[in-house]
C-alpha cells in the first residue's frame, strides 16, 4: 500500500482545492481530486462561452468554475494547484501563500507520492526524442514504464496503479522545475541555451530553475551531463551522486565521432546505422544510453537506436513531391533548435520559419542561415527578426526572402519556388501561440497542406 497517498487522500478529502488552467493537461488532475473528495474549483482566463463542452461538463461534475479576465481576483483554496507556465511569484498568488494557501502543482505533487524511481529529461533541446528513446529502451527491455510530465498523459491522476516495480520516464520543463523540491534517481540534462526568456526573469534565473533536477538528490542517485555544454557540464559540481557525461570529448562516459559512437571507450555502433541523423541525435542517443545502462544490456539500446526513426514534429520527413521533399520541424521553437536541424541536411535548404516572439536574440541565427538557406519564407510576429538576422550577414543579398500571412499561403509559395532535388523544411525558430494552440497544430496543419499540395 502507497501509505504517502493515502495521507494525501485524507488530506485532500473535504478540503477547498482550487487548480489553475481549465485545459486537457487539468482534466485529469480535476477528476482526480474530485474522485478522492477534494471540493474542487477550476478558474481560466477564458470564459465559461470560450471553453464550451470543458465548461458544461465540469459543472455537471460540481465543479465552481471561475473564469474570464479577473480569474485570479481573490484568489483562495487550502490547496491551489498552479499550472506550469504560471510564475509561482504573481502577486495573486503570494496573496493567496500569505493567507494560508499551500501553492503547489501536479508535478510536486506526484514527485512526493510516486512509488516507484523517476528518470527525468530535461535541457532546452532534445528533451522529447530523448525521454522517448529511454522509454522505448526500457520496455524493449521488458519494464512496464509511464511516460509523462511534457511528453504523454498526466501521471498523478494514475497514481494509484502505480508500483514500486515500475519505472517512470519523465520529460521536465524549466516551469515544471522551478519550484520542485525532490530531484529524480536518473536525472538527464540534454543542454542549455537561452529559452523561455519571455517567462523567465533572466537567463540566470532559467539555468536556476533547470537545475532544480540535480539539486535534490542524493548519493545513490546519478547525473547525465552534457559535457560540450559549458551551463550543463558546470551542473556536475552540485551533484550528490554520480555524474555520468556525454559529447564529443573521447575522455567522456560516451562519446561520438563522425563515424561511431562509444561507450566506456567501447565502440557500440555506426552512426550510418542510425536513423536519426545529426550530431544532436547522437547526443540524444548517448543520452539515453546512459540514463538507461544500469537497468538494460547493450544489445536492447543497440536494437531500438536501429530502429527509432524520431518523434512527430521533429525533423519529420512529410513526402516527396515532383523530386521535393518536405519536412516537418514544429518542435523548433527557439533559433538554437533550428539551427541544429539546419545541421542536418548536407545541401540549402527552403526554409519556412516565424511565430511569436518569446524575447530570444535571434543574432545568432544569421550565419546558419546564411550558410544553409537558399530560400526564406517568413510569417508570424518573428518575421522582421529573423530577417534583420540575415540582413546583418555578408550572404544576405543571396538569398531571396518573401513574407507570408498564412500557411496557406507558405505551402503554396514553397510549392511555386521548389524544384526537383529542393529540401522545403518547416523550422519556426519561434513559439506557435500567435495562430495556433501549440506546435502540434501547427505542424499538423503544415503536413496536411503539404499533402494536399
Amino acid at each position: 500500500m502507497n501509505k504517502k497517498l493515502e495521507i494525501f487522500k485524507s488530506l485532500m478529502r473535504s478540503r477547498a482545492v482550487t487548480v489553475l488552467g481549465i485545459g486537457i493537461s487539468n482534466a485529469p488532475l480535476i477528476d482526480f481530486l474530485l474522485s478522492i473528495g477534494a471540493m474542487v474549483t477550476a478558474r481560466d482566463k477564458k470564459t465559461e462561452a470560450e471553453l464550451g463542452e470543458e465548461a458544461r461538463k465540469l459543472r455537471d461534475l460540481g465543479v465552481n468554475l471561475i473564469c474570464g479576465e479577473k480569474y485570479l481576483d481573490n484568489l483562495t483554496g487550502d490547496y491551489i494547484f498552479k499550472t506550469p507556465g504560471m510564475r509561482f511569484d504573481i502577486p495573486e498568488l503570494e496573496a493567496a501563500r500569505s493567507s494560508g494557501s499551500i501553492v503547489t502543482s501536479e508535478m510536486e505533487v506526484f514527485f512526493d507520492l510516486c512509488p516507484a524511481p523517476i528518470i527525468a529529461v530535461t535541457g532546452s533541446d532534445g528533451k522529447t526524442t530523448t525521454t522517448t528513446l529511454i522509454c522505448k529502451i526500457l520496455t524493449a527491455a521488458g519494464y512496464k514504464c509511464r511516460l509523462g510530465g511534457n511528453i504523454g498523459n498526466p501521471l498523478l491522476p494514475q497514481i494509484e496503479g502505480i508500483e514500486p516495480s515500475e519505472l517512470i520516464v519523465l520529460e521536465l520543463s524549466s516551469f515544471q522545475l522551478h519550484t520542485l523540491k525532490k530531484s529524480p534517481h536518473i536525472a538527464v540534462v540534454t543542454n542549455i541555451s537561452p529559452n523561455h526568456l519571455d517567462m523567465h526573469k533572466s537567463y540566470k534565473e532559467y539555468i536556476a530553475a533547470k537545475k532544480n533536477i540535480i539539486l535534490h538528490q542524493t548519493e545513490s542517485d546519478t547525473a547525465v551531463l552534457n559535457c560540450d555544454n559549458a551551463p550543463t557540464h558546470a551542473f556536475a559540481a552540485d551533484t550528490c551522486g554520480k555524474a555520468l557525461f556525454f559529447g564529443h570529448d573521447n575522455t567522456s562516459d560516451a562519446f561520438y565521432d563522425r563515424e561511431s559512437i562509444y561507450l566506456h571507450g567501447k565502440k557500440i555502433l555506426d552512426r550510418k546505422d542510425i536513423p536519426l541523423c545529426g550530431d544532436h541525435n547522437a547526443e540524444n542517443l548517448m543520452a539515453a544510453m546512459l540514463a538507461t545502462e544500469s537497468y538494460v544490456s547493450i544489445d536492447c539500446v543497440r536494437s531500438v537506436a536501429r530502429t527509432f526513426r524520431g518523434v512527430e514534429h521533429r525533423a519529420e520527413f512529410v513526402r516527396e513531391k515532383d523530386g521535393v521533399r518536405y519536412y516537418n520541424s514544429s518542435i523548433d521553437s527557439s533559433p538554437n533548435r533550428t539551427r541544429s536541424t539546419l545541421s542536418l541536411f548536407e545541401q540549402k535548404v527552403i526554409l519556412i520559419s516565424g511565430g511569436k516572439d518569446k524575447g530570444i536574440p535571434y543574432d545568432d541565427l544569421g550565419e546558419a542561415l546564411a550558410e544553409k538557406v537558399k530560400t526564406l519564407i517568413l510569417i508570424g510576429k518573428t518575421a522582421p527578426l529573423i530577417h534583420n538576422a540575415l540582413k546583418n550577414t555578408s550572404h544576405a543579398n543571396e538569398i531571396d526572402v518573401y513574407y507570408c500571412d498564412t500557411y496557406e499561403q507558405v505551402v503554396s509559395k514553397a510549392n511555386e519556388i521548389a524544384t526537383a532535388g529542393d529540401i522545403v523544411l518547416l523550422s519556426p525558430a519561434s513559439t506557435s501561440f500567435d495562430m495556433f494552440k501549440n506546435f502540434e497544430e501547427r505542424g499538423r496543419l503544415f503536413k496536411e497542406l503539404v499533402n494536399a499540395l
